[in-house]
Parts: structure tokens; C-alpha cells; sequence
């Protein structure tokens, strides 16, 4: 995995990092991308999973411009295809990290997720010092489940009536971990 650190332009310290896998390059999300990801997150089979209001793009910029919350776009080819974020718990005795992605359903099947989170937790455990990621998809999002165990999460157990969906009911989530030495 490449690192290409991003200095911030006012103070030159180093405020984001590019990050190059096997095919993607994940790189700090832009204003500019906010059309595109939102454009993803409309289709049915993103929406499914990610739920959103009337207005994504306002969702998506909340997710852009949220510090606690490193936001990268997953660009293949020089287009964004989707996007991944990673958030911590710092208290000392349950500290670790979890991620969140979603991917354009035309570019699904080529191994791009995998990678994605495989270059991105390999930065949070190698960069941020982590030794511990959770991942919690839908239990039903079998796609998702199998894109994280490529990667090397591991099931941990069934979240009963962990989420509600847009219609209002309940579905259970999957909570998956990976423990750093177990990336693949």
C-alpha cells in the first residue's frame, strides 16, 4: 500500500492521507464528489442499506465535513465509485476502530471492495496505531458479509433488531471484527 500524505494549504501540517490499494486509490473526499456519491447512494440497491432522507447530498456533505470521522472517496480509473470512512472509540480500555462503506453496484464483483477496506484498515491499524476493526453490515447483506470475511473480518455474533429501516422496522446486524494480525 502507497501513503501519500495531503498537507493542509493554510498550515502545512499533514491533515489527510491518499491511500493506493491493489485497484483503487482512496483519497479525502472533495466538495466536488458530493454529486457523484450522492448519485450512489440513491441507487435502490445502496439505499437498501444506507437508508437517507429527500436530500443525500446533504447527508453525504454531513459525512464530508464530520472531523471525527475520516471520509475518503474510492476512485477507480480516475472516476469515484464510492466511499469509505473509519471512526474510533479512544476511551483506553475499548479502544479500536470501526469502518462504514458503500460501492456503485456497476463496479461490484471485481474484487473493489475488498481492497477497499483492505487499504483502509491496513492505514488505521499501521497509521493510527489500532489493533482492533469492527464492521457491522446488515444481517441480510450477503454481499457485504462476504466482501468483509475477503478482507478477513470474522463474524462475532447476531445484533437482534440493531437497526431501523427506512419503513420503520427492525433488522438485526452482524457484528464482525478483525484483529490487525488477521488481515489478509
Amino acid at each position: 500500500m502507497n501513503v501519500i500524505v495531503v498537507r493542509d494549504a493554510a498550515c502545512g501540517r499533514p491533515c489527510a492521507a491518499v491511500l493506493t490499494g491493489a485497484s483503487v486509490t482512496l483519497r479525502p473526499t472533495e466538495a466536488a464528489d458530493i454529486p457523484a456519491l450522492a448519485a450512489i447512494r440513491r441507487h435502490p440497491e445502496v439505499r437498501r442499506w444506507w437508508g437517507g432522507g429527500d436530500d443525500l447530498a446533504a447527508e453525504v456533505t454531513d459525512d464530508h465535513l464530520d472531523a471525527e470521522t475520516p471520509t475518503f472517496a474510492i476512485v477507480l480509473a480516475g472516476a469515484v465509485t464510492g466511499m469509505i470512512q473509519w471512526h474510533e472509540e479512544p476511551d483506553p480500555m475499548y479502544r479500536h476502530a470501526g469502518i462504514d462503506i458503500f460501492l456503485n453496484p456497476a463496479v461490484r464483483g471485481r474484487g473493489l471492495g475488498p481492497d477497499a477496506v483492505r487499504t483502509l484498515a491496513r492505514h488505521v491499524i499501521d497509521a493510527h496505531g489500532h489493533h482492533r476493526l469492527v464492521i457491522d453490515p446488515a444481517a441480510e447483506n450477503e454481499a457485504a458479509i462476504r466482501c468483509y470475511t475477503k478482507a478477513g473480518f470474522r463474524p462475532v455474533g447476531v445484533m437482534r433488531r440493531y437497526e431501523r429501516s427506512p419503513d420503520g422496522t427492525w433488522h438485526d446486524g452482524l457484528l464482525m471484527d478483525l484483529l490487525a494480525e488477521e488481515l489478509s
